[in-house]
Parts: structure tokens; sequence; C-alpha cells
């Protein structure tokens, strides 16, 4: 109770209160605008976040990311095209019943099924985080390692359809995480003489080429998108709002399946949506209105995607590995204010953490409220021009990019980025290992390092400890049961990567 007091007093100053609302906003926005992604908004977002209180900074990106996930069933349901890639099966089932005359009641029932999602998320995310902390107190060097391992495995695992590519992008991840001052050995590793690399290559300027500026350029060739649905400007804005609570099985399958996939590093929202809309339709009393205007597919779609919003953080914060790039954004957060993700956490900073809780209540609150009020005017923002919001994208992303450490080379390094993650985009080469290789890279090599140091060179230690021995048993039989599964023909839900359309 102390702590929550303590949180609830971090929460009640103008700054949080502000940009809860901004979150919110910004947020929704990002959705409801079709091609502009909660990574790229997140990328441009995180420069001037850096500058803010830690809640504050932290608040503002996770309204940019769950907020986009509400927003994005606007255009979804109102013009089948999906605001954000994990919206695709969105379309499915609103933009028929758009189609039908029942757009507010759509969008009513998309809002009212995320928000559920989103609470239930927040209430796994306060009973799990301390839980798996408590666990990593018992964690040594080996242990990270394991679960760096397992984490990078993952990744791949979670891109079975293009794995070689998958791979090339994580290597080359790692590759870029390896450069800079290797200070056990005072050298220098791919520098090349230059002084501002001896810091290695930085995170923000990469993140903001990869995933805002190259989806910029594919905003500056889109064509305008379709008109709206006929009927959203009239119609009863909270009809359908209760409608899925009809749903109850439904509703706790998928989230369920959100909380449990989201804590799985590359799947997430992309596995939990599929597989709760094939196990709604599956075990549905009318799986033949699914993909014409069900009810209770659009409700399985959106509950499960919210339901992964928080539950991502739980690696993150119990143990500091992320489970995404945009959680590889919140902990740059962290590391410049010196809060540092782990099992110390907790104790250390108990009123940060409270206040994390709560912020993410009153988010789910305060997004639900505006789009309630506020839909007939956040619609209009579908038919913004894409190539003006692209044009937008580049301004805002070479501003964020030099304005961070006010260093040109950063603003290089953003266009450098931007022209490799074009073409990853252009050659079906997901960008989300890359992020992925390059924070965990040094991480694991860290691990490693302090591992075989405690063991004298012997690699034994990661079997002789049994955390760390179950932690790679895990990692070689999900790789083995890829190569069987992909021998049998059988397929897992994978993740789209965050800079491409779905």
């Amino acid at each position: 109770m102390e702590s929550f007091l303590l949180g609830l007093e971090h929460v009640a100053t103008w700054q949080v209160l502000l940009a809860l609302v901004a979150g919110a906003l910004c947020g929704i926005v990002v959705g409801a605008i079709p091609g502009l992604e909660p990574a790229g908004a997140m990328a441009i977002l995180l420069p001037f976040t850096l500058q803010m209180d830690p809640l504050p900074g932290v608040t503002i990106l996770l309204g940019a990311y769950g907020g986009a996930w509400y927003g994005g069933a606007i255009p979804a349901i109102l013009i089948r095209v999906p605001g954000t890639p994990v919206n695709v099966l969105t379309t499915y089932d609103g933009y028929p019943m758009a189609r039908k005359g029942m757009a507010h009641r759509a969008l009513s029932i998309a809002y009212s099924s995320s928000f559920v999602g989103g609470i239930v998320s927040v209430l796994a995310l306060v009973l799990l985080a301390p839980y798996l902390a408590t666990v990593a107190e018992r964690f040594g060097a080996p242990e990270y390692a394991m679960i760096s391992v397992l984490a990078l495995v993952s990744v791949l695992l979670a891109h079975q359809n293009h794995v070689v590519a998958a791979l090339m992008s994580l290597g080359f991840g790692m590759f870029l995480g390896s450069v800079g001052f290797e200070s056990p050995f005072n050298t220098q590793r791919y520098t090349f003489d230059q002084q501002w690399l001896l810091g290695g290559v930085p995170m923000v300027p990469v993140v903001i080429g990869l995933f805002a500026m190259s989806q910029a350029f594919v905003l500056l060739k889109t064509p305008s998108y379709p008109d709206l649905a006929s009927d959203y400007q009239s119609g009863n804005r909270f009809r359908g709002l209760l409608e899925v609570f009809k749903y109850p099985r439904t509703v706790i399958r998928s989230s369920g399946l959100g909380v449990f996939l989201g804590l799985l590093p590359g799947i997430g929202e992309f596995g939990a949506q599929f597989l709760s809309y094939s196990l709604a339709r599956r075990f549905s009393k009318k799986p033949e209105e699914f993909g014409k205007g069900s009810a209770e597919g659009l409700v399985a779609s959106e509950t499960s995607i919210s339901a992964c919003t928080s539950t991502v953080l739980v690696p993150l914060l119990s143990l500091g590995i992320p489970a995404d790039p945009l959680m590889a954004m919140l902990l740059a957060v962290f590391m410049i204010h010196n809060i540092v993700p782990g099992p110390q956490l907790f104790s250390q900073h108990p009123d940060f953490i409270s206040g994390l809780y709560i912020s993410l209540f009153i988010l789910n609150l305060a997004i639900l409220g505006i789009l309630l009020f506020a839909t007939k005017y956040i619609v209009r923002l579908s038919g913004i021009s894409p190539r003006m919001i692209g044009a937008t994208i580049l301004v805002l992303a070479m501003i964020g990019s030099y304005t961070q450490n006010y260093r040109l080379t950063d603003a290089l390094i953003t266009v450098v980025f931007a022209v490799v993650g074009r073409f990853m985009l252009r050659n079906g080469i997901p960008a989300f290992p890359l992020v992925i290789g390059l924070v965990l890279g040094p991480m694991l090599e860290v691990r490693l390092k302090q591992s075989l140091s405690l063991s004298k060179g012997d690699p034994m230690i990661f079997i002789e400890r049994p955390i760390a021995a179950v932690l790679l048993a895990l990692a070689v039989g999900a790789v083995g049961f890829f190569a069987i599964a992909r021998s049998k023909g059988a397929s897992l839900p994978v993740a789209k990567d965050h800079n491409q359309k779905a």
C-alpha cells in the first residue's frame, strides 16, 4: 500500500497527467492514419522523451504503443485498410459490418474489446513481473546468457517463413553491437579510427532510420485511400459497447493467449491474434459468419491484440530483456535515467513501478474515453494523403535524430539506415531481428565472458547450473520442434515485421 501511495503521488503531477493525455492522443492518431505505425512513431518520439523524467517519457511511448492498436481499428473497419499491421484480421469482420450500416456498432465492439484486453494485460503485468523478478534474483551470468540465447532463438522462430533473412538481419544487428571500444582488452573494434564510433553504433538513429524514415519512403509512393463508410458520422457511439460480454469464453481465451504470447519475443500481437481468431471460429456456434461481419470474430481479434500490450513489459522490467524493438526503445529511456531494469528495479524504484502500473490503467481509460467521444473527428485522419504523412515523418525523423545529441553523425546514421530499411522492405528482410541483435548482442557477449571467467573457460558451466541448463534446453528444444514442424510441412503463427504492412 505504501508503494501504491508513492506511485499515486508520482502520477498526480501535471507532467505525468499531460504525458498520459498526449500519449493517448498520439497512439490514437498513429493507429487512425494508415501507414503511420507505432514503431515509426515511437522512433520519432524517442529522442524527445529522453529529455523528460522517466515516468512521463515512458508513458508517452506506451501511449503511442498501446493506443495505436485501439486506433488501428478505425481505418480497418471503415475503409478496409489496417491502421497498423496487427489490425489485419479486424478488417475481416469489421469492414463487412460497416458495409451493412453498422459502423458505429463495429467500432464500439472494437473499442470495448481492446479495453478489456488492455486491462487484463495490465493486471497480468502487475502479477507476473514481480514474481519473475523474484525468480531472477537467483540468476547469475550463465543464466542471463542463456536467457539471451533463448530470446534470440525466439526471434528467429517468430520469422519461420523467412528464417534465412531473419538470421542475416539478426547477425548484422549483433555485428553492429560489437562496434566500439572493448573495455576488457582496451581495444577498438571496427571503429576505423573514428572517435564517434568508440561508444558503438547508437540505437536511436538506427531505429529512426529503420522504422520511421524507411516507412516514410513507402508512404511517399502510396496513393490515397478509399472513401469512408457512409454512416460513420451518424448513429449511437455506445452501440455495441457492452456486446463484448456476450462472448465470455472468447474474451477469456483471447485474453489468455494475448497475455501468454506477449511474453515471447517476436510473436506477441500477431501470433495471439491469428490463434485467437482461429480458435474463436472453431468453437463458435456460428462459424459461417466469420469473415462476413461476425461480432465474435471482431472481439477475438481486438481483445488478443491489446492483451499483449502490457505483458511485453514483463521480460523488460523483470529481466532487462526487451521482447521487441518497441521495448528496446523503452529500455533506452530507462538507461538514460540510470534506471536499470531487472530484479533490483522493484526494490530500488518501487514508486516508479507503482506509478507505471497506475499510468497504464489510466492510459486505457483515457484512450477509451477519447475514442468514444471524438471518433467522428478522428476518422477524418484516415483521409489524410499518405504522401503528406511521409513528408512530415521525414522532417520529424531528421529533427529527432539530430537533436538527441546535436551530432551530425547521428543524422547521417539515420539516413544510412533509412536506405538499409528501404532495401530490407523491398527484399522481404525483417528489420525486427536487427534491432534485437543490436541490443541483445552486447548483452550476450558480456554475460558469456563473465560466465567463462567464472568457470575458467569451461563451457560446462551452462550445463552444470540447473536454471541455465533448462533455458539452454528450451532453446535447443524450440529449434528441434521447428525443424520437425518444417519437415512435416506444419506452420506456426508468425510475426510480421513492425516496419512492413500486413
